[in-house]
């Protein structure tokens, strides 16, 4: 599973890199093509970094231009999902949530590393200029529907951007709109945290950003997945015609609930792996189905290993990439034990 941008720390990568060399090599690897394209966006490289001294992190990064959080967000990504597969865990498919589309695509053989970098940079540039922000609500998308109507005008142009699963919701929309909102949460019982991002996401009207994004985009050389990708956002398996600049841009506006969506993306999956550094989607699809194993490699501190093994013969029924009409919005990656999916997502869905 690719994980978003809400749930993206880099403590618990640096603890994990001296004793996993797949995932050392992979970095390397990822970042010397990533950051090669850095320059075209006044972002700075983010490899040698991750090997500097004092230890490199998130909040260091956002001090950096719009882009390099994303960038590192993306290469770190890759580069656990590479790992995971040089040590056997073969992914049968990804699930992408909104960020991690972006490295689920490059995963999937749809751009180079250097165009997926691209577009992450790209993609930071064009959400930070647009502010806003996110909150997380540890209730159900019904109590956060029904918070924002209780607020009335004072909850401006908020939304409910994700649902995580029954507990967790996450709002988007402009800053003031949400601290009116986290404060009624709060005198209401209800958790309520804002999100480390300095813009908004999942949000109608971003429609500017997302157009512009799309168009970047379509400059870029995209082509069909060469293996299953899953979309939370749009609910479905990218096909070969899928319009990859407008899914892509999509993640920018459209909402997604991923208990309406995970069944879908997860069929036939044994273990569910996701390649970030969070635990936020794993902690989701745990909650969501008990009954899966997930596992969270960086942030749980176990890093499965497995022979290589060839993907299983095709089960009889519709095709892995076929449209899926009965699924709704969101992303993770599903794998067997030793032919694993892996799937990337965002913190807090975001």
């Amino acid at each position: 599973m690719f994980p978003g941008q809400g749930d993206f720390g880099l403590t618990s990568l640096l603890r994990t890199l001296p004793r996993t060399r797949s995932l050392a090599t992979a970095v390397t690897e990822v970042f010397e093509e990533a950051d090669a394209v850095a320059p075209e966006f006044d972002v700075p490289p983010i490899g040698p970094r991750l090997a500097g001294s004092p230890p490199l992190s998130v909040g260091a990064l956002a001090a950096d231009p719009p882009g390099t959080v994303q960038l590192a967000l993306f290469g770190v990504s890759l580069a656990v999902h590479r790992a995971l597969e040089a040590d056997g865990c073969r992914a049968h498919r990804l699930l992408a949530v909104s960020f991690g589309e972006i490295p689920a695509l490059t995963a999937a053989g749809c751009c180079s590393t250097a165009d997926g970098a691209r577009l992450a940079c790209r993609l930071g540039q064009v959400l930070t200029g647009r502010g806003g922000g996110m909150t997380l609500l540890g209730t159900g998308p019904a109590a956060a529907a029904r918070l924002i109507a209780a607020a009335g005008p004072g909850a401006g142009a908020v939304v409910v951007a994700c649902v995580n699963h029954s507990g967790e919701t996450v709002l988007s929309g402009p800053l003031a709109g949400l601290s009116v909102l986290e404060h009624s949460a709060t005198a209401r019982g209800i958790p309520a945290r804002r999100l480390r991002l300095p813009f908004m996401s999942h949000h109608p009207a971003l429609t500017r950003e997302a157009r512009a994004f799309a168009e970047f985009a379509g400059r870029l050389r995209l082509t069909p997945p060469r293996r299953p990708v899953y979309s939370v956002v749009s609910g479905r398996f990218h096909q070969p015609d899928t319009d990859l600049p407008g899914a892509l841009s999509a993640c920018l506006i459209r909402p997604f609930d991923l208990p309406a969506v995970l069944g879908a993306g997860l069929t036939d999956a044994s273990l569910i792996v996701e390649a970030g550094t969070g635990s936020t989607l794993t902690n989701s699809v745990r909650r969501i189905d008990p009954y899966r194993e997930a596992l969270a490699p960086i942030a749980d501190g176990r890093w499965p290993t497995g022979p290589p093994a060839p993907l299983p013969s095709p089960r009889p029924g519709p095709s892995p990439t076929a449209p899926d009409t009965g699924a709704s919005h969101h992303s993770p990656t599903a794998t067997t034990p030793s032919t694993a999916t892996t799937a990337t997502t965002a913190r807090r869905h975001a």
